[in-house]
């Protein structure tokens, strides 16, 4: 895939779910139909961060951890084959 087409895909101009989401709900809330707090009004936009923010903590945690954990395994299976 070449940068220019990545770079021309993010910036065709065109909305997304999460934004169209957010503007339906802006309008709701600002013409009284709605009565939900702002936080919920502005879900659309806060949700999908905070999902790959999450993710991302995770996965850095889990890559963290992976070389104590497979230095461990390693070890205990040494230990089996030593003493048995």
């Amino acid at each position: 895939m070449c940068y220019t087409y990545v770079m021309k895909s993010t910036q065709s101009g065109s909305t997304n779910l999460t934004t169209i989401l957010f503007l339906i709900f802006l309008t709701l809330k600002l013409t009284g139909v709605i009565d939900w707090s702002w936080w919920w009004v502005t879900a659309p936009l806060w949700i999908p961060v905070g999902l790959i923010l999450g993710v991302g903590v995770l996965l850095g945690v889990g890559l963290s951890l992976y070389p104590r954990l497979n230095r461990f395994v390693r070890q205990q299976a040494l230990k089996e084959k030593q003493n048995g």
